[in-house]
């Protein structure tokens, strides 16, 4: 029902969920953020007194408890949301769980498949949104038949920075913490299947250059997740991916993607303008991308109308959160043993 009344616990209140779901769920007719739970009462407090927020729990668990809420938004890092998914639907409330899903495939499987028992709580996972206002774009070119064939796809996630050996040690660093995800590259796959598809057979080199980095309390701390990568990909409509994703990569062009088919080539660029060429041309165009085409960033009005009957999650379900996990693990897998790895695992 529209503007029905829905209220939200948040737990976990980090950099996205202040920048982006809050001032997101806030601009929502009907919707109360009611309480928070974040790592400690003190950051808890802030959070509240910042966003108006009126209740703050001391722990997730107190916050779940509440009957009150309707739903919660999971803002912690990857190792907890398995934990907090469960719990959340068990107590009957909806889920909108922060990327990435989780720490490997099978935590992401056992949050799909609590989600299955529970058909009538909706269940997102906050999508990637690197070429949200491309993407309807390259999908018309495709279905259009512009390339024709798709046959390859070239991704170029470059930093400009060059590799930091003991530099600062962020969450993404930490294996307890961050599982198999590995920079952004999870999230440039997810927005890769959009419009090129998923992936079928996976074959990786990854390399740790920063092999130690320090902690807030100055010690030294070993590395294991690689900051450059390497990824070739069987897809499932024939075509083959090549994916680089790199944090060591100083002084690099950015962001690249290519689109090679047997008609035609679309290049995006790292300000994501789309340029295109099809056989006889001599170089690429431009190809215009109409305001009234591009996606914006919704996610929260998607949450909340889904919660309310309105629409169905498109940005993201737990079924493309659980394949991209299964991508992200095969690059492991594949990187330690040499081996190409098939999917899904």
């Amino acid at each position: 029902m529209a503007n029905e009344s829905v209220r939200i616990g948040l737990i976990g209140a980090g950099k996205n969920t202040r920048e982006r779901h809050i001032p997101g769920f806030q601009s929502v007719e009907g919707v109360e953020i009611a309480a928070v739970a974040n790592r400690s009462m003190q950051s808890g407090r802030q959070v509240a007194d910042q966003f108006n927020i009126p209740q703050v729990y001391g722990n997730w668990q107190e916050l779940l408890e509440d009957d009150s809420l309707d739903a919660v938004c999971i803002g912690t890092w990857p190792y907890m949301h398995r934990t907090l998914t469960l719990a959340a639907l068990e107590s009957g409330k909806h889920v909108l769980c922060e990327a990435r899903m989780a720490t490997n495939a099978a935590e992401a499987q056992d949050m799909l498949d609590a989600s299955r028992e529970k058909p009538e709580l909706v269940a997102q996972i906050v999508p990637s949104p690197m070429t949200f206002r491309v993407d309807d774009l390259i999908n018309k070119q495709i279905n259009d038949g512009y390339l024709g064939d798709l046959l390859s796809v070239e991704i170029q996630v470059l930093g400009p920075d060059f590799v930091e050996i003991g530099g600062p040690l962020h969450w993404r660093h930490n294996r307890d913490l961050s599982g198999y995800n590995i920079l952004s590259m999870g999230i440039w796959y997810e927005a890769m299947i959009r419009w090129a598809g998923r992936a079928t057979k996976v074959m990786a080199m990854t390399k740790v250059n920063a092999s130690y980095r320090i902690d807030d309390n100055g010690n030294r701390v070993g590395v294991t997740i690689p900051d450059h990568v390497d990824v070739l990909c069987e897809l499932a409509n024939g075509a083959q991916a090549h994916i680089r994703v790199s944090a060591a990569t100083g002084l690099s062009p950015g962001n690249d993607i290519w689109l090679y088919g047997s008609e035609g080539t679309l290049h995006l660029d790292g300000k994501l303008n789309l340029f295109g060429g099809r056989r006889g041309d001599t170089q690429l165009s431009e190809i215009t991308n109409p305001p009234e085409g591009q996606y914006a960033w919704r996610v929260e009005q998607e949450f909340v109308g889904a919660i309310r009957g309105e629409e169905t999650i498109v940005h993201t379900p737990f079924d493309v959160g659980v394949h991209y996990m299964e991508f992200t693990e095969a690059v492991t897998r594949s990187a330690q043993s040499g081996q190409a790895i098939s999917l899904p695992l």
